[in-house]
């Protein structure tokens, strides 16, 4: 069964205030951060609260963004640390193969036999691949995020098939 994807996806956080008209200075969140000058509305929060009209500069390395209607240092320092968030619809559609976080996580993992391994709970940012955090009737199972393991990725029906090398199951087993 599909799980539904969420409406907004974060794209940055607000760090702090930039100056004294409104301006704010963020943290990167997406693997497109050029994309940021062409949009022309994000939310904001958990709220997700709707500004249309929203300017992003680059200024030395960093990313600036101005809301309408922030146009104090006061009011940008009101919403620091909230998440800077686009409608899915507006994302980035990634090449074949490649999936956002969302699509991964909460995804239902199968052995090429069809062993249920559990649901993947967290993804593991590693300098060599990423890693599935599945927990299930094994208990918690890491899953290297490389081809020889992750045989199929399905996120039309959330499920996910992995060829269980030698080794990858067997501390899960002993438990």
């Amino acid at each position: 069964m599909r799980k539904p994807l969420p409406r907004f996806l974060a794209v940055a956080r607000i760090a702090r205030p930039w100056g004294v008209r409104g301006e704010m200075k963020l943290e990167i969140l997406t693997d497109f951060p050029e994309r940021l000058k062409r949009l022309k509305r994000v939310y904001i929060g958990e709220e997700a609260i709707p500004y249309e009209g929203v300017r992003f500069r680059y200024y030395k390395g960093m990313v600036l963004m101005r809301l309408p209607g922030c146009e104090t240092r006061e009011a940008a320092e009101a919403l620091r640390g909230r998440l800077v968030l686009i409608d899915r619809e507006e994302a980035v559609p990634l090449p074949p193969g490649e999936f956002y976080e969302h699509e991964i996580l909460d995804m239902d993992v199968y052995t090429t036999e069809g062993v249920y391994l559990g649901r993947v709970k967290e993804i593991l940012y590693t300098r060599a691949n990423d890693v599935y955090v599945v927990l299930g009737p094994f208990g918690e199972v890491l899953i290297p995020a490389i081809r020889d393991v992750v045989r199929e990725i399905d996120v039309e029906a959330n499920r996910m098939v992995i060829w269980p090398m030698p080794g990858l199951l067997d501390e899960a087993e002993e438990a």
